[in-house]
């Protein structure tokens, strides 16, 4: 394989990591708290909302039902608003975010719940507000849950990535199907596989030891 090759291979990895990395953290930063709210708005809860709930879950909900093939063409116009373009790798950021703000949401949401409710209710009786209660209470309790959710994230975002790089978005998806699929080399598609695989196993890897490290404190 020839020293040009090797350089793309390099810089799609690069482009794959970055896609991901960035927009993991957009999602984390906007999912997280999108994901207490729509647990603290439920009936019977600290901020019992249940319109406001009702609206956000059916946000989310619609979110999460559009296929990101879908979302990436559908969105076009947004993604070159935002960007000022519609290919590329900071193109494909923009639906790699918004495709996984409601996934981390749901996911956040799902870790409240195995918070036992007789903590909440212990820190009612104690007088702790509910900025306090979602901060030392809820959030530190279902802190391993949210680093699994967010692991899952990442993991999504990987073959998200791959797709969007088959219409366009750059990185290891892009060139699977130009140098590998197009060309038909299998050398190329099989590299491009076999870095995805480790990329998600290495994600996992990390998110477990995080979950570990969380779950001792």
């Amino acid at each position: 394989m020839s020293s040009a090759m090797l350089e793309l291979i390099l810089m799609a990895t690069l482009d794959t990591l970055y896609m991901v990395g960035v927009s993991g953290l957009v999602a984390a930063a906007l999912g997280v708290p999108l994901g207490v709210l729509l647990y603290v708005t439920r009936p019977r809860q600290i901020l019992a909302m249940p319109t406001l709930n009702t609206a956000l879950g059916m946000i989310t909900n619609i979110g999460r039902s559009i296929p990101f093939i879908i979302l990436m063409v559908a969105i076009i116009p947004f993604t070159r608003f935002i960007v000022g373009s519609s290919i590329g790798t900071n193109a494909a950021i923009v639906p790699l975010t918004l495709a996984a703000i409601p996934f981390v949401a749901r996911l956040v949401e799902g870790a409240l719940n195995e918070v036992p409710p007789g903590l909440v209710e212990a820190a009612q009786s104690m007088g702790a507000t509910p900025y306090q209660i979602i901060t030392k209470v809820l959030l530190p309790e279902a802190r391993g849950g949210i680093i699994t959710g967010l692991t899952i994230t990442a993991v999504t975002l990987v073959s998200y990535s791959a797709m969007a790089g088959a219409v366009g978005g750059g990185g290891l998806g892009d060139l699977g199907i130009r140098y590998g699929y197009n060309r038909f080399n299998p050398v190329v598609m099989l590299i491009t596989v076999a870095i995805l695989v480790v990329m998600v196993q290495g994600f996992q890897s990390l998110g477990d030891a995080l979950v570990r490290k969380a779950d001792h404190k």
